[in-house]
């Protein structure tokens, strides 16, 4: 996964992909490596943290989870940073 500098950005598998550091172009790919990377590793909860801002970047995150096959439902996080974040559910065992 590149950042904005388009050099390389190790991202945890830790369930919480924190799109801030990539250029918008990028978000697409980043959020579908990081889903296939998430069910690698059995997690089927995700939380996408996309910012508020204009909705640039949470409109290409909806795009692409509409799209994905292993998305099960997904919605902007109910938690303190609301609209700023979705939640995702992935299917179990689609890795």
């Amino acid at each position: 996964m590149t950042g904005t500098d388009s050099e390389p950005v190790e991202v945890p598998i830790d369930g919480i992909l924190d799109l801030h550091t990539f250029a918008p172009e990028d978000v697409s790919s980043v959020v579908e490596e990081y889903l296939w990377a998430c069910l690698k590793e059995g997690i089927h909860e995700v939380r996408i943290i996309h910012g508020k801002g204009r909705g640039v970047l949470r409109r290409i995150v909806h795009a692409r989870l509409e799209r994905h096959p292993n998305v099960i439902d997904f919605g902007l996080d109910s938690g303190p940073s609301g609209w700023g974040a979705t939640v995702v559910r992935l299917k179990a065992g689609s890795a």
